[in-house]
């Protein structure tokens, strides 16, 4: 629980602001991605006398300062409470970063590898009674009389197999982790591989209770001074293995107080003794500020880092008018606190040169998921039901998506910073595949599409619905109307406008519903998205640097246990994923299925793993379970002379690399 690297901390976003969502999910589950931030309107520029634009001060004499204002002050300030992440890569630097799809090893030697050694596979017998990690890596104990039977990968790899008694032959993976030499506490005691050791034993203690690779942990050890020992349990094979490190504490200040006692502790988590680049000097309560100063033990201080010597927080709310007219008047150095709201005037201030605005795309992509297996159809299609079988036809949903002007959207309402991606995988990802197939918005090919599958327009009037004519489980005569549902945030009901009217000139009638966000995301069977009850629904997922592989058929939402007829191909599957499985569509394809499956069960390095990425892309590109509609933006303001500030699309923080933030003369080269 204590590698920061491992989550995406919520961001600052152009159209809306993502929090988490509902119950807590697996793995193999992620949860959906909820705004409860919305923008009502495009805001004209604010007048001049809510903003006035003042000639910075210039900056006086004696210790540099750099002021960032955020809109909130934090509670607490650990990593153990997931405090503000803002903040804590000031006084904690890495311990891996992960930028550009990538990770980055911050106070370790190197990331461990297959190839270079330091990542090894071990071939291990099990027998009956040993815990084990199953072909999903699930935890179970072997049974051979278990019911459903117990499925391993089998050593070497290969499809999985069934568990049915004796001794059987699988992998175990051990990862070794070295530290940099000389690193220290900002008290300036050696910070040592004992400090992560200790922070794994707490991390798995019932009081905090452990992460899902902790839990698949066989030995978590110290090996000497600088170096780390993870071994998993036998089977568990997990593609980032590289980031099995988990981010040390100050043993020599905790391990005084039980873990209990660490839980109430507060002075732990106001005061942090960290590694990074800054030292929390004072913290004024109250939505005040938090002021740091320069670590003098920092790892990096002889290549002259950081560059200030404080840090001050200011916490300024989220007015972003406001906001902005502190950065103009040379309150704030930078602000982070939300400016969605006022996207439109930073990009003219931007372009008068009074501020800085800098935007990148997220991992955060929303889409628009087709109803293939509706819920009614678990038990098999019945032609003449209630909802007709509208997109068990690939043409029909490849269709739909040349009828979607989602470039549209990207530029009136992202002001045409971003992008439409042809798949779940980020374009910047190492493993996106570029030949993937591609839907421009073209009516008139998404209408003769239509037309080749049976939905004709009888009237010639392109306002009306088409109807169908010889449309597979579909009765003649049936309207090409169908249900268009999402949440209703603002930023939403101007999307799904856009779509219905693009849709309405292929002749095909969307009626929007919207609902209340608990609502649109409760749990099935009731709940609408994941109870399976809707024709086309909105909403979006996170696709970081480890690749989740959407839409496997075994994730399908339904009862745990349970089996489903698939309208695709006729075939029976089951449901692994219960009523929080990220396949709310039901597609289902077997090739799908098994480069998903493969993919998932091999390790970065494998030739396997890359090469079924690519070709999971390639189906759901062709296949079009789902339909991209943009990758969602993240923007932050300075003053016009700051340098150093990257926006990344997988950064943990915008303040990864706070130690580097400059402006003025230590700007120019």
């Amino acid at each position: 629980m204590f590698n920061n690297f491992k989550s995406i901390y919520p961001l600052i976003v152009l159209v809306l602001i993502l929090v988490a969502c509902g119950p807590t999910v697996t793995q193999e589950t992620p949860e959906p991605v909820v705004e409860t931030m919305v923008v009502t309107e495009v805001v004209e520029a604010t007048p001049v006398e809510v903003i006035q634009i003042v000639t910075p001060t210039p900056e006086p004499a004696g210790p540099r300062t750099l002021v960032i204002c955020l809109d909130e002050e934090p509670d607490l300030l650990n990593i153990l409470y997931y405090g503000s992440e803002e903040l804590i890569q000031a006084f904690e630097d890495g311990p891996i970063d992960n930028n550009s799809f990538a990770y980055q090893p911050v106070i370790l030697e190197k990331l461990p590898s297959l190839a270079d050694g330091d990542a090894t596979l071990t071939m291990v017998s099990v027998s009956e009674g040993d815990t084990v990690a199953d072909a999903i890596n699930d935890i179970v104990i072997l049974e051979p009389a278990a019911d459903p039977p117990i499925m391993l990968t089998p050593a070497g790899g290969g499809d999985p197999v069934p568990y049915q008694g004796g001794e059987i032959k699988v992998e175990q993976l051990s990862v070794t982790f070295k530290l940099l030499p000389g690193l220290l506490w900002s008290d300036g005691v050696p910070l040592t591989a004992s400090d992560s050791v200790y922070a794994f034993n707490l991390a798995v203690d019932p009081v905090f209770g452990p992460d899902w690779w902790e839990e698949h942990t066989a030995a978590y050890e110290a090996i000497d001074e600088r170096t780390i020992q993870w071994t998993g349990l036998p089977g568990f094979l997990e593609s980032y293995y590289q980031t099995f490190f988990v981010s040390p504490l100050p043993e020599h200040i905790w391990g005084k107080y039980s873990p209990a006692e660490i839980q109430e502790a507060e002075e732990l988590a106001r005061t942090p003794v960290g590694w990074g680049p800054y030292v929390i000097e004072e913290w004024v309560e109250g939505g005040e500020s938090i002021t740091l100063h320069k670590n003098p033990h920092y790892f990096r201080a002889q290549e002259g880092l950081p560059k200030f010597d404080r840090v001050i927080y200011r916490f300024t709310g989220d007015n972003a008018n406001a906001n902005i007219a502190a950065l103009l008047a040379g309150e704030c150095d930078l602000v982070t606190a939300p400016l969605d709201d006022q996207v439109e005037l930073l990009l003219e201030l931007h372009e008068a040169g009074k501020l800085k605005a800098t935007f990148s795309t997220g991992t955060v992509w929303e889409h628009i998921d087709f109803g293939i297996q509706h819920i009614d159809y678990d038990d098999g299609y019945q032609l003449g039901m209630d909802r007709p079988d509208f997109f068990s036809d690939m043409r029909t949903r490849q269709a739909f998506a040349m009828c979607m002007d989602r470039q549209a959207l990207v530029d009136t309402l992202l002001y045409r910073q971003s992008l439409v991606p042809d798949s779940y995988v980020h374009p910047q990802h190492p493993l996106y595949n570029p030949e993937v197939r591609h839907y421009e918005f073209d009516v008139a090919a998404g209408s003769a599409l239509l037309e080749q599958v049976g939905w004709v327009d009888d009237d010639g009037d392109p306002s009306t619905p088409r109807i169908a004519q010889d449309v597979v489980n579909v009765p003649d005569g049936t309207p090409l109307e169908v249900d268009y549902e999402t949440s209703d945030t603002s930023t939403r009901q101007q999307v799904t406008s856009i779509i219905q009217d693009s849709l309405a000139q292929c002749g095909i009638k969307a009626n929007i519903h919207l609902y209340d966000s608990s609502e649109w995301f409760a749990d099935g069977p009731e709940g609408k998205l994941f109870g399976r009850r809707y024709d086309l629904g909105q909403f979006a997922w996170d696709s970081d640097i480890e690749l989740w592989c959407w839409y496997e058929s075994r994730f399908t939402p339904g009862p745990p246990n349970g089996t489903w007829v698939s309208i695709q191909d006729g075939k029976e599957r089951s449901f692994t994923g219960g009523w929080r499985g990220g396949n709310q569509t039901g597609f289902a394809n077997d090739e799908y299925d098994r480069a998903c499956s493969t993919a998932w069960s091999s390790l970065h390095g494998q030739p396997e793993y890359e090469a079924n990425h690519l070709e999971a892309q390639r189906i759901f590109a062709e296949q079009l379970p789902s339909v991209p509609l943009y990758l969602r933006i993240k923007v932050i303001a300075t003053r016009p002379d700051m340098c150093g500030v990257i926006m990344d699309p997988t950064a943990v923080s915008e303040f990864w690399n706070i130690e580097e933030f400059d402006y003025g003369e230590g700007c120019e080269e």
